[in-house]
């Protein structure tokens, strides 16, 4: 099991990227939840196993369509409480 927080800077507020987020999390059997930060960038708590972990983050890098990520900050995270993986309210 593997857990990491991230922070995703760029162009990534109001193109989609958290909805895009929650369908790729949900794809690939990821746990945890993604919101928006009020400095624009979205920041994420991702757990689940290291290669789906892995894969939803190289995807993260990318994104969704209309989205610029320009930088991605991980740090080691404790896994989330509750199941699944959801939109939380930002920050």
């Amino acid at each position: 099991m593997d857990a990491k927080t991230v922070r995703i800077r760029g162009r990534v507020q109001g193109v989609g990227y958290r909805d895009w987020m929650v369908a790729e999390a949900h794809r690939l059997g990821v746990q945890g939840w993604v919101r928006n930060r009020s400095d624009g960038s979205v920041e994420a708590l991702v757990s689940g196993d290291a290669a789906a972990v892995s894969a939803l983050l190289t995807a993260c890098r990318k994104g969704p369509p209309l989205a610029w990520v320009e930088q991605i900050d991980e740090d080691f995270a404790e896994p989330p409480a509750e199941p699944g993986f959801r939109r939380v309210a930002g920050r």
